[in-house]
């Protein structure tokens, strides 16, 4: 009998990791690889939402979508920070339109364009729902997910974020920018304003990360959608700037890791039965 347990607690172990192990391989690349990153992760390219869409893939588990900001590419990433989040989640980092190994069209930018990019990839994935952290313009084409589609996602991390992009875009009057798609991605900019009351329809975790020295978007928008989205998280790195994610690599990733692994939903049995222990013996 005893050795029948063992053989039994051996098949059910297998089977887990089995289990484990389907589940952490769901997201696999397709497309054409046209590349390495200087991590050397091959770069793929997929034709979604009418352009190709240039994707690298790392880890293993539940789906992180991954937007960088304005004038980013796949590189702009933080090693320390792919690293630690890799351990957990399969992550999907992609060029946004124009840069990178990312085609673009003649349409023209504006963030339900961007947000319609991101979903496209992961339908050409075949990711269904995914948690997504997004970085400056990709935090604000974040905001436009939940609002646009927020059945395909659990959890956002939404960093260095504006309500009115505007204000944003004021940043670069009197630069001289070189690149066209950049340019592009200002001018989308120049027209974000947050529909506050929508903000307040979203129902799924959102934690707003800022720097309290960010010179671009600064705290206040964070703070304001903090207190607008029910139940989000504000964490702000005193002295950080719009770079806190390179000056803070191993901070910021534990935050991201707490809050991805952390239910913070508490149901109204769970507050029944807290109520009816919190009361003294008779």
């Amino acid at each position: 009998m005893k050795n029948l347990a063992r053989l039994l607690a051996s098949l059910l172990v297998t089977l887990a990791i089995g289990i484990a192990g389907a589940a952490a391989d769901t997201v696999r690349p397709v497309g054409k690889a046209v590349g390495r990153d200087a991590l050397g992760h091959t770069i793929y390219r997929v034709k979604a939402n009418g352009i190709d869409i240039g994707y690298r893939l790392a880890g293993a588990g539940t789906p992180l979508v991954m937007i960088t900001g304005l004038g980013g590419t796949i590189e702009r990433w933080p090693p320390q920070l792919i690293a630690a989040l890799a351990k957990k989640y399969r992550l999907i980092m992609f060029d946004n339109r124009g840069m990178g190994y990312s085609s673009a069209n003649d349409t023209t930018f504006t963030y339900e364009l961007f947000a319609a990019d991101v979903v496209g990839l992961m339908d050409a994935l075949g990711v269904k729902r995914a948690h997504v952290l997004g970085y400056s313009m990709g935090s604000t084409i974040t905001q436009q997910l939940l609002l646009s589609y927020p059945q395909r996602f659990d959890k956002a991390i939404i960093h260095a974020t504006s309500t009115d992009g505007s204000n944003v875009a004021a940043v670069f009057k009197g630069m001289t920018i070189d690149n066209a798609t950049v340019r592009r991605q200002v001018e989308a900019t120049t027209h974000w304003k947050t529909p506050l009351d929508r903000m307040a329809q979203v129902t799924i975790p959102v934690m707003f990360v800022v720097g309290t020295a960010d010179p671009v978007v600064g705290i206040d928008s964070s703070k304001t959608l903090a207190a607008t989205v029910p139940g989000a998280w504000l964490v702000q790195f005193k002295g950080g700037t719009h770079n806190l994610m390179h000056e803070a690599p191993v901070a910021f990733s534990r935050v991201a890791l707490t809050f991805l692994e952390t239910d913070a939903n508490v149901t109204a049995q769970a507050v029944a039965k807290a109520k009816a222990e919190a009361k003294p013996a008779k």
